[in-house]
C-alpha cells in the first residue's frame, strides 16, 4: 500500500508516543498534524488498568493533549466484544476502573453469582481471594474472557505479574483457557477501526513491538509500521516470520507523509 492512500491511523502508545512518561520527539506533531488533516486516529494501549480519561491525563502531563475518544483500550474491546457476544449479560471481574467502567459503559452488571463471564484485566493489587473466587465459577460453567496476554507489566522496580501470567494460573487449575481479546488478537485493531469507522485497507498500525502490534495489524489487513523507540530492534525484527509493510526509527519519520 503507498503511503499516500492511508486515510486512518491506529498507533500503540508506550514506545511509539511516549517512553517511559517521556514524549518521544515527534510524538505531539504528529497528533497535531493528524488533526489538522482531518485523519481518524486512535492511541491504543493493551493496558486495562486505566479509564480513558485517566490515560488522557496521563498523556497530558506527558505534553501530549488527546481527547478522550481518541484512546482505545483492551478493556474496551473486551467490552465491546462482549456486548456483541451477550447483550446486557453478566460478569465477574479481575481488575480496576478501566475495566469495571468499560463493562458498566455497554450495559453488563457485575456479579459474584452465577456470572456469563469471568473477565480478567490488569490490577496492581491482585487478590488471591478473587482469583479463587475466579476458579470456581470457571469450574462451575462461568466463560473466561481476558482482556490481554501480556504476562509481565514494567515498574520502576522490575517487571510485575500481569494478566496473561494470572490467566495461566486460572487455567492450570480449571483446564480452560481464557479467550484473549486484546492485542495480538486482530479483533482488537478491528474494534478500534469500528470506532473510528474506518476500513483497514486504508489504515496503518503504527507500533513498537513485532509480536503484539505489527502482527494483530497484519492479521487485521491493515499497513503497518514498525517504529524503533520501544521494544523492538531491527536485528530483532529481522528474526519473525513475517514482516511489516515498513520499519522507521520513530514516529517522527512519518511526519512528510502528513503534510
Amino acid at each position: 500500500m503507498k503511503p499516500r492512500e492511508i486515510q486512518s491511523w491506529l498507533m500503540d502508545m508506550d514506545g511509539v508516543l511516549v517512553h517511559e512518561e517521556r514524549p518521544i520527539p515527534g510524538a505531539a506533531e504528529f497528533i497535531d498534524r493528524l488533526r489538522a488533516g482531518g485523519l481518524p486516529f486512535l492511541v491504543l494501549t493493551n493496558n486495562s488498568i486505566f479509564t480513558r480519561r485517566d490515560l488522557a491525563a496521563r498523556l497530558a502531563a506527558s505534553g501530549l493533549h488527546l481527547e478522550e475518544d481518541a484512546i482505545w483500550t483492551s478493556a474496551l474491546a473486551t467490552a465491546d466484544f462482549l456486548d456483541s457476544q451477550r447483550p446486557g449479560g453478566t460478569a465477574f471481574a479481575i481488575g480496576e476502573a478501566g475495566l469495571t467502567t468499560a463493562l458498566h459503559n455497554v450495559g453488563y452488571t457485575l456479579t459474584e453469582r452465577d456470572p456469563d463471564y469471568v473477565v480478567l484485566g490488569e490490577t496492581r493489587t491482585y487478590s488471591f481471594e478473587r482469583i479463587a473466587q475466579a476458579i470456581r465459577l470457571i469450574s462451575t460453567g462461568a466463560r473466561f474472557i481476558a482482556t490481554n496476554p501480556d504476562p509481565t507489566g514494567p515498574t520502576p522496580d522490575g517487571p510485575l505479574p500481569a494478566t496473561g501470567a494470572v490467566a495461566a494460573l486460572i487455567s492450570r487449575a480449571t483446564g480452560v483457557e481464557p479467550y484473549f481479546v486484546g492485542k495480538p488478537n486482530p479483533l482488537m485493531m478491528r474494534s478500534a477501526l469500528n470506532a473510528i469507522e474506518a476500513h483497514s485497507e486504508s489504515s496503518a498500525m503504527v507500533g513498537d513491538r513485532m509480536d503484539t502490534d505489527v502482527v494483530s495489524g497484519i492479521e487485521a489487513g491493515m499497513h503497518t509500521v514498525l517504529v524503533l523507540t520501544g521494544s523492538t530492534q531491527r536485528e530483532q525484527a529481522e528474526r519473525f516470520p513475517f514482516r511489516p509493510s515498513r520499519i522507521v526509527d520513530s514516529i517522527a519519520d512519518l511526519l512528510p507523509e502528513l503534510g
